[in-house]
């Protein structure tokens, strides 16, 4: 229990510092959205769900909902990472690290299904006893 709480509020930290640096480094995440796309839109828009996301996963009415945005929001991303592998310059630095990245996304993935599944269990057991 101890550990999916320590977990639980290390995703929510991370994906706070993740939203705070879609506004101090955007030029970061501008080459990961596909042209065509409201670069300045996504980028702001991701940084501010983000970061609303990792503080919902401290307010226990939010957290259900806030994991569950985690999770899709990690799906979500999951095929920017696929298609940055294939260019011919990928936007996170190299072949190599958007490589590594693939396999990363997909223990975000199971770690966001983690812990909102724990926070399903007891949405559940709530329900039951009240």
């Amino acid at each position: 229990m101890m550990t999916r709480t320590i977990l639980r509020n290390v995703l929510g930290i991370l994906m706070f510092l993740a939203g705070i640096a879609h506004f101090v480094k955007p030029a970061l995440y501008g080459p990961m959205i596909p042209d065509g796309l409201p670069k300045d839109l996504i980028n702001y828009g991701s940084g501010a769900l983000e970061i609303a996301l990792g503080l919902g996963v401290f307010v226990a009415h939010y957290r259900w909902w806030a994991t569950l945005g985690i999770l899709l929001l990690m799906i979500v991303f999951l095929p920017v990472h696929v298609i940055d592998l294939f260019r011919d310059q990928p936007a996170i630095g190299s072949k190599t690290i958007a490589a590594i990245r693939i396999p990363m996304q997909f223990v975000l993935i199971a770690w966001a299904w983690w812990v909102h599944k724990a926070g399903v269990a007891r949405r559940v057991h709530d329900q039951d006893h009240a």
